[in-house]
């Protein structure tokens, strides 16, 4: 049976109107909330803690790669946006939310923390 046919169930003939069907029913849509919760919601959150985590630790020295590829060393911090250094002394300012990993991470295989 496919999902559309198992939600839209009508009881079988000879029970009443809330017999069974509905009990399963709903059994079925709270195991699908659960199973959408342990595998999508909760590993996002975690991610999004470890992320924020991340960008609150970076420290003046610290060499980092952006979302947008760019890799470079931080020069100075400010409260939401860091200036980073890159190849030939060019110096940028980019947002802390722009920041996606430490290179070290990169260069070794490591997760970053």
């Amino acid at each position: 049976m496919n999902l559309l046919h198992i939600l839209l169930m009508t009881p079988p003939q000879g029970q009443g109107a809330g017999g069974g069907g509905m009990a399963s029913s709903l059994i079925f849509l709270v195991l699908i909330f659960v199973v959408f919760y342990f595998f999508f919601i909760r590993p996002q959150v975690k991610r999004q803690k470890d992320q924020k985590k991340f960008r609150e630790g970076l420290a003046k020295g610290q060499k980092i790669i952006t979302i947008g590829g760019i890799h470079g060393r931080i020069v100075e911090m400010q409260e939401t946006t860091c200036t980073i250094e890159v190849e030939g002394g060019v110096k940028l300012r980019i947002e802390k939310s722009a920041v996606a990993a430490d290179s070290q991470d990169q260069l070794t295989g490591e997760p970053a923390k």
